[in-house]
Formats: C-alpha cells, structure tokens, sequence
C-alpha cells in the first residue's frame, strides 16, 4: 500500500508519496508556492480557485509520474483558522482569509461570551479576530447580503475534489465555533457568529472517509478506489510528525510562524484536561486534543532580516551566527512584527528592537529577534507544565529550525533544563497526518538530541533580559 499525503499550507501545496509505514519514498514529492496578497490594513487573502489549481497541478505531477500508483490512502494537513465564503453553487463569493488576516472586527454593540472563562473552557477559543465569532459577521457586512455559505480553505477545495463535503472535528475545532466534548456546533459561539441553517460545513463523523468525484478519477484513475481521511489542522499533524503524541513531550514547530503544542487523549463526551488561560485547545481527532500557544512570527524573522538588513547567506551567515552566543547577544527584541495570535491583542508592527549600538551588526540584531522568540516559547511550556505532574522534553520542527543549528541551540538554552530533541523529517505535517490515518501516532522517526553548548559562557544576555521585551 502506498499513501499519499497532503499539506495544504498557507504559502505552499505539497503533495508527497509514503510508504505502509509513512515513510516518504524518494523524489515522489510535488510542490507549488502560493502567492499569499499582503496589504497595508491587515489584509492576508489567498484566491481559492488559484489554490484549487495548484493543489490539482500537483496531483497531475505525481500522477504523471506514476507516483499515484498503488495509493490506497490520502491524507490531509491543512491550515487552520482560514475562512472562505461560498455561493450556493460552492463558488467563492471572496477571497479567502488566512489566520494572517488582521481585519475583522467585532459586530458594535454585541458584548462578546456571556461567561469568558466558561466559553474557552467549551471551545478552547476567545471571542477574537483569528476565530468565526467575529470573522463571519464581518465577512457577511463586507458582502453585503446574498445567500452564503461558509467554508475552510481544505472544505472549499476538497469539496470541489471529492462527492461529500464535509468538516472534520480538526478542522472545526480551529473555528472556534466547537464544542471541543459535544463534538458540535456551540450554540452560544454560533449565535455571536450570526450563522443561519445551512451556513456552516457538516461535521464529518468518526471513521468518515471521502472519495474522488468521477471527473477527477477519470484525470488520475490510481486515486479511483483511494479512501481520503478527514483532514487534520496541520498543528496537530505536525506534533505527531514529531513523534508528540502524549504528554511526555511538546512539539516546538517553527516555520513562516512558530506554536508549541501538547497532545492529550480525551475522547468525545468527556471531561477535557485543564486550559489555563493563556493557552488554545483544538481537536487533533474524536479521541485527542491540542493544546498550546502559538506566534505569528517564526521564521518570517529571518526572511524579513534576510530583506531588509542584507545578511550574508549560507555558510557565511552560519559562521557569523556561531559567533553569538546561543543564549542572547546584545540585542533585546519583541519579535511580534506579524502582530498576536489569540489570545493577544497587538496588531501587525508591534515588534521592538534595543540594546542597539553603533557596532551592533545585522547578524546580532537577527540573534536577537530568533532568542527572543526562544523565551516566549519557554513561557508556553512552562504553562502547558503547570497543567502536568511533570517535566517535558521538546522535539524542535519546522522548516526554520531545520535551516539554522544557530537557532537549534538557541531553543535548547532557552528550555534547559528540558531535554531537547530536533525532528530532521521536513514533512512532519504530512507525515503526521499520514500517521494518523493509519492509526500509528507513534510512528515518527528521525528524531535527534540537542546538545547544549552554552555551559561556562560569560558576559552574555540571560532569559529574563530577554523576556524584558518578549512578553
């Protein structure tokens, strides 16, 4: 049997070919970037029938390729939060809202959760902007009236692929319009959503599978007989990527954003595990959660130092960075340039830089910027531990981290004295998801201890200088 898996991202679409096992095979990967529109005003938008053609592109390759043949499973990573509207025909009526996007406001007048705490605890959400509560009435005001339907970017292009149309619980959960125990729609989220009958996707029940509409069978007949499982937010995917799939370890994931995650069994109608405050719980599955924190910065540091302040590249930047000590240098940052995920406020352009002199280099104010986002992410696992009876370790992930072993030390100073492991699999979302449709969550593999290398440093920046600008 061979599976092929999906990560429908926000900057990319890939399509890759695994294994029984969900090991990828070699050079059955298809990929197509996505050009993501970011405007002044908090826009972040992505033309859905684009991504449908790119998504499609990539089946053509692999087919063509003869990489399809023999898949008997598909599996899904796919971005959370996004949020298309739809006409009756299932055409979009906009584009399509990533979780970047910064403009929805709430509806005036409307006082939000009757009981705050009540409400995350329900759906392990917020009345905030990156949430449906406040994204469908805005969305409804900018349409201007019409019958709509409303719609992720994965239910808007698997619709169009496949003969059901439906949500999966992963998916829904990252609305923030679920009962994260009911495994419903909540009436209270729904109401301040303004959603009317037939608005919202149908959720997929447990051991729900998809299949290709003829006209697509027809294009990739090895696909014809192919179960396709509910697709999974890509968070959760990445976690079992990343070999967390209990509570003995996080996953630290790290790409154009950055999140720490817990995975925890709590299966549907029961009690769900504590959420502090601070953090967001998501469905994984009907038997699992997520639970975490996450930042709209990660490796979107680096692209925009790499932009604007003409770092040297490749192994000349890893040898300026080696330079820096893993614990901090002289600079001291608030990297949120790409603002707050929830539960925060701060809008884009909220990132500070100090500790600048006259000889400080565009290197140090990277290190800065990347040590910086190291302490908020000891902040979430310290939080996420005061829920435990125990230490975790942290399996580091993600494109960003893979590309730098500067940053890789950075997290291990930062989370010490945790154990820190790095996943070198740079398909963990697809993986992940593959993993689960089979029913191995601990099949990940590939995964490597960090060896601290900040013992008997002197004269550098401690995590409290650090937190002074990144909490």
């Amino acid at each position: 049997m061979r599976i092929l898996a999906l990560d429908l991202g926000t900057s990319s679409v890939r399509g890759l070919v695994l294994d029984a096992g969900a090991r990828p095979l070699p050079d059955a990967l298809a990929r197509r970037r996505i050009p993501l529109e970011i405007r002044d005003g908090g826009v972040a938008t992505i033309d859905g029938p684009a991504y449908l053609a790119a998504l499609v592109a990539c089946l053509d390759d692999l087919s063509d390729a003869g990489h399809l043949d023999g898949v008997e499973l598909v599996a899904t990573a796919a971005q959370w939060h996004s949020v298309v509207p739809l006409d009756p025909g299932g055409d979009p009526r906009g584009p399509v809202l990533t979780w970047l996007d910064t403009r929805p406001v709430a509806p005036a007048g409307v006082p939000g959760p009757a009981d705050p705490d009540a409400f995350h605890q329900r759906t392990g959400t917020w009345w905030h902007r990156v949430y449906w509560s406040i994204r469908l009435p805005w969305l409804r005001e900018q349409l201007g009236g019409g019958p709509i339907r409303f719609a992720g970017l994965v239910e808007y292009v698997l619709g169009r692929l496949l003969t059901e149309s439906v949500m999966s619980v992963s998916q829904a959960s990252g609305t923030g319009l679920l009962d994260l125990s009911a495994l419903d729609w909540d009436p209270e989220a729904c109401e301040l959503a303004g959603v009317r009958p037939g608005e919202l996707p149908t959720l997929a029940p447990p051991r729900w599978s998809g299949r290709l509409r003829p006209d697509y069978a027809t294009r990739w007949p090895a696909l014809r007989a192919a179960r396709w499982a509910p697709p999974l937010g890509d968070g959760a995917a990445s976690n079992i990527g990343c070999g967390c799939y209990d509570t003995r370890r996080v996953a630290v994931t790290v790409g154009t954003s950055a999140a720490v995650r817990l995975v925890q069994f709590a299966p549907a109608g029961g009690e769900l595990p504590p959420l502090p405050d601070q953090l967001w719980r998501y469905r994984m599955d009907h038997d699992h959660v997520v639970t975490g924190g996450a930042f709209s910065d990660g490796g979107s540091l680096y692209a925009w130092a790499r932009r604007e302040l003409r770092l040297p590249e490749g192994p000349e930047l890893d040898r300026a960075l080696a330079r820096v000590p893993p614990s901090g240098g002289p600079v001291r940052a608030d990297p949120r340039l790409g603002g707050d995920r929830p539960p925060g406020q701060a809008p884009g352009g909220s990132g500070v830089l100090a500790g600048i002199g006259l000889n400080t280099t565009a290197v140090e104010i990277l290190a800065g910027l990347m040590a910086a986002l190291c302490a908020q992410t000891d902040d979430v696992v310290s939080t996420i531990e005061s829920t435990l009876d125990h230490r975790v370790e942290a399996v580091l992930g993600g494109g960003a981290v893979a590309a730098s072993a500067w940053w890789r030390q950075a997290f291990a100073v930062a989370l010490a004295p945790r154990e820190v492991w790095h996943a070198r699999n740079p398909e963990i979302g697809a993986v992940g998801a593959a993993l689960v449709a089979i029913g191995r969550l601990d099949g990940a593999s590939g995964v490597d201890r960090i060896v601290r290398t900040d013992e008997g440093m002197s004269g550098t920046a401690t995590r409290g200088d650090l937190r002074q600008y990144s909490s």
